[in-house]
């Protein structure tokens, strides 16, 4: 079953917008996932958001002979059938309003199985108006900047026997060095698996010992119940000790609820992600209300809670980890070793 996706007017974005998400789209497609003719192209999307409308307006610009699937039309079996037909290698976009669910068929890990490259757009409903159009300018593909900047600081991560971060009065002391880091910049040449959620640009690590970790860290945002970016009034200073969020200072009832729901599943609030996010289109005061895609901003984020599935540690059973909760330090500097990378919002490596 083929589908083309709605023109405009239908998309509610401007003209401009489509095109620049069009340039966007081509970078994505022809430099970092290398797609040509050779392989198939199949784009999964919805009608629900402009966002959405304007995205698959785009792809179908860059990929004039792919299959396009409407997902609101479709029953589910033509959408396996239609991944099952592709060959190792072919292109998987998925443009979603919310999360496309298909039974028990988790989406990008099952497409992955099948040796295809995967690009996904989820959540694009939470990002209306003027939001769209900073989404839009996230999908902006900068080799030179974001491969450049990301194998830097892996190379830093890598070997750092300690590190801090200065969040304007609190340092946050990791003193035990990090685990490998890993890179999410667009080169897939050394990965096994093709793809992921776009936008992009992050490198992330975490504490080799995780109780290696102590000192207070300021947050101006983090991610609430609902997975939308919460921003309080004022700072909130965690207290870490051992590892631990331990105390807060100038917290909100809805951060309190975040705290509450780790609490009562996993008792410990761990600490355990270190986010290096690459991303220039969102900063401390350009944001986006979905809290996946802010998490690419230029600056340092944490995760909460015992889930982190990128590391194993001796302490924490994968099975029993329920909670990865993005909080996102204000950053004054970022110090691994003895070299700063990061000052004045901006990575300087």
């Amino acid at each position: 079953m083929t589908h083309s996706p709605t023109a405009p007017p239908f998309t509610h974005l401007p003209d401009s917008a489509i095109d620049t998400a069009q340039k966007h789209v081509h970078d994505i497609l022809t430099i970092a996932f290398e797609h040509d003719a050779s392989h198939a192209a199949l784009v999964v999307w919805d009608g629900q958001c402009a966002l959405s409308l304007a995205l698959a307006e785009a792809y179908q610009r860059c990929l004039p002979d792919a299959t396009f699937i409407d997902f609101d039309t479709a029953e589910p079996e033509a959408v396996l059938d239609a991944f099952k037909r592709l060959a190792p290698g072919d292109l998987v976009a998925l443009i979603q309003t919310s999360s496309f669910r298909l039974d028990a068929f988790r989406l990008r890990v099952e497409l992955f199985k099948l040796s295809l490259k995967v690009i996904e757009h989820p959540h694009l409903g939470r990002m209306p108006g003027d939001e769209a159009l900073l989404y839009i300018d996230a999908l902006a593909y900068d080799p030179t900047y974001v491969r450049r900047v990301g194998r830097g600081l892996k190379a830093i991560i890598d070997s750092a026997p300690t590190g801090y971060i200065d969040s304007g009065g609190e340092r946050l002391l990791f003193a035990a060095g990090f685990e490998p880091a890993k890179l999410n910049i667009g080169d897939y040449s050394e990965m096994k698996n093709v793809g992921g959620q776009f936008p992009i640009g992050e490198v992330f690590t975490e504490s080799l010992d995780l109780e290696a970790v102590n000192g207070r860290v300021r947050i101006f945002v983090f991610g609430d119940t609902q997975f939308t970016v919460n921003k309080p009034a004022q700072p909130i200073t965690l207290v870490v000790d051992k590892g631990r969020v331990t105390d807060t200072i100038d917290s909100t009832p809805e951060f309190d609820e975040v705290l509450a729901q780790i609490r009562a599943v996993e008792r410990d609030i761990w600490v355990r992600e270190v986010g290096f996010g690459l991303n220039r289109t969102f900063t401390r005061d350009v944001m986006v209300s979905d809290i996946g895609t802010y998490e690419r901003m230029c600056g340092i984020h944490l995760s909460l809670g015992a889930k982190h599935g990128s590391y194993t540690k001796p302490n924490i059973k994968r099975a029993d980890a329920r909670f990865h909760v993005d909080v996102f330090a204000i950053t004054e500097s970022v110090m691994l070793g003895d070299t700063e990378v990061y000052r004045d919002g901006a990575w300087v490596v």
